[in-house]
């Protein structure tokens, strides 16, 4: 089972002392021009609202490449191969910059296409603003790949079943929320999640919440495979 052993952050950090594993190739096209793509390691860019990135940061990585019509609507061609270990977190992020006690509301709803082979989940990644702590929302998974820590559980929150796992990677705390069967699209409530990590388990207070991330961790994709967010929204108040 491949374990998350360092978080993106930590790793983007990094970013000048890692190099791809293979020459970056051609993605696979789109159903309709996009408006913007990239194979560069750390490509990224903004629109409407959304921040894109390609984020190839684990070792051993083979070939990605990004593309998008929007900030909301994008997908990843992916070649990594069948190897241990995280090659990517390829995302859409939506910066909120708000406390928990101060948010009215905050969900998200995903649309999602994904191969039924490779290494990989589908994800959202929410951080406080100091990077101390992750909140990793599953929403599906497929092959050798698993989440950090211990298992605390199940709760029904937002909405879904997830069962709750607990740890950290040395740079932050870790709390992943697995869903219990996968899913390719559906709205999650994050709110509620947030506030049972503060208010019913104490594991951290009234964090500002500064990133969510939605996009796909990939393990492995050898030969090439699609990855698409077809429709990706985040809200809050």
């Amino acid at each position: 089972m491949a374990t998350r052993t360092l978080s993106r952050f930590t790793k983007v950090m990094l970013a000048p002392a890692l190099a791809l594993g293979a020459t970056v190739g051609l993605a696979s096209a789109p159903a309709q021009a996009a408006v913007w793509n990239s194979c560069d390691q750390w490509g990224n860019t903004t629109l409407n609202g959304y921040t894109l990135y390609n984020n190839i940061w684990g070792s051993g990585a083979g070939s990605q490449c990004i593309w998008a019509n929007s900030g909301t609507s994008w997908g990843v061609w992916a070649n990594h191969p069948n190897t241990g270990g995280i090659k990517s977190y390829p995302n859409s992020k939506k910066v909120i910059n708000k406390s928990i006690t101060s948010l009215g509301s905050l969900s998200s709803s995903y649309n999602v296409t994904v191969s039924s082979s490779g290494a990989y989940n589908t994800s959202y990644d929410i951080w406080d603003t100091d990077y101390d702590y992750e909140i990793m929302l599953w929403v599906n998974r497929t092959g050798a790949v698993g989440p950090l820590g211990t298992s605390q559980g199940n709760v029904t929150l937002g909405g879904h079943t997830w069962t709750v796992y607990k740890g950290d990677n040395g740079a932050n705390e870790v709390f992943s929320f697995v869903r219990t069967s996968n899913s390719s699209s559906g709205t999650v409530n994050v709110l509620p999640i947030l506030k049972w990590i503060k208010d019913t388990k104490g594991w951290f207070g009234d964090e500002t919440i500064g990133d969510v991330q939605f996009g796909f961790e990939i393990t492995s994709s050898s030969g090439g495979l699609d990855f698409a967010a077809n429709n990706l929204t985040v809200s809050s108040s």
